[in-house]
């Protein structure tokens, strides 16, 4: 609705001064909408750069924690671990997932031990990590299981909420996972530890990057089309987002991100629920390519991540989390 009329009116008077701009802003930016994405490998004093994904690495168990007083020292809330796990402790069935011995329940352990709950922990429930097909699931006949997958995916869940997790997010997108999820963790005294559902997870391009961060990239076998959301559907996101909700997810995300505004739009307007983004590898790694080539500048960072905000978002995955303090000013 237009109020008002030119010349009297004049929108520009509001944005001659840097004061001015920052009095009316409509969103902004802080460290605590953000949640840090940390990949784990196995060994001791490695940090291990991420070729496809500049200024990310892999790093050992030892090196947690100077990543998390860093993140503290930002006031990040939470924290997001992603294992790489060796080629020899994949098999079909994803049996590492579920390995109290494996590298998330570990690093979930040192981070409780030395922390307490200074900063939050959240796991993703899923079997690609630890497949050798590299599918979220149970393979037969190149089709994944639903109802097979769950039931291992209840196991992981207990078992990272016995280590200590406080987020448990299923990113995996079998039907009905959150539901049972929620009874076996109630019904085993982890009433408490919360579920952020990818509710609304695409089959898309932009995670290449990411499995190539977890070493799934060169094994997975075929395509994830036949469980993950087809990009052309907008309705069905809001169908994902409403059983989920109804099973007991505290929280929902969209993933990828800027690509899916309009449906993280849709989601909070519809919902009114806690819903987060994920700016995956494929976003983070064009942008970085792009601001290394000089083709943009370093502002299209805070642009892109403020688009979450004005979109909906509560709070944004970001590989750029751990340099806020130079982004943010």
């Amino acid at each position: 609705m237009i109020t008002g009329k030119f010349p009297s009116l004049r929108l520009r008077r509001s944005r001659k001064n840097e004061w001015s701009r920052r009095l009316i802003q409509e969103n902004n930016l802080t460290a605590s909408d953000f949640i840090l994405p940390i990949f784990l490998i196995e060994g001791k004093n490695k940090k291990i750069p991420v070729k496809s994904m500049q200024g990310v690495f892999r790093h050992t168990l030892d090196k947690l924690p100077s990543i998390i007083d860093k993140s503290l020292k930002m006031n990040l809330p939470m924290i997001a671990l992603f294992p790489n796990t060796k080629t020899n402790k994949k098999n079909k069935k994803g049996s590492e997932a579920l390995n109290e011995d494996n590298l998330v329940c570990r690093a979930i352990q040192l981070i409780k031990k030395r922390y307490k709950n200074q900063i939050g922990i959240m796991c993703d429930v899923a079997l690609d990590p630890y497949t050798s097909h590299g599918h979220d699931g149970l393979l037969k006949s190149k089709y994944v299981l639903n109802d097979e997958t769950v039931e291992v995916l209840i196991k992981q869940s207990l078992l990272q909420a016995q280590m200590g997790c406080d987020v448990l997010a299923p990113s995996d997108m079998m039907d009905g996972r959150i539901g049972k999820i929620r009874k076996s963790l109630d019904k085993s005294g982890y009433n408490m530890t919360q579920i952020l559902s990818y509710a609304v997870k695409y089959a898309s391009g932009y995670y290449g990057p990411f499995r190539d961060a977890v070493g799934s990239k060169g094994l997975l076998n075929g395509n994830k089309k036949n469980y993950q959301m087809d990009f052309r559907n907008s309705d069905e996101a809001l169908r994902e987002v409403a059983l989920d909700i109804k099973e007991g997810a505290d929280m929902v995300m969209v993933k990828p991100g800027l690509p899916y505004l309009d449906i993280i739009k849709s989601v909070k307007e519809n919902f009114k629920v806690p819903v987060l983004a994920y700016q995956v590898s494929g976003e983070y790694s064009l942008l970085t390519n792009g601001i290394n080539k000089r083709l943009i500048d370093n502002d299209v960072i805070i642009e892109s991540l403020t688009s979450f905000k004005r979109a909906g978002a509560n709070a944004i995955v970001s590989y750029f989390a751990d340099r806020l303090d130079k982004i943010l000013k």
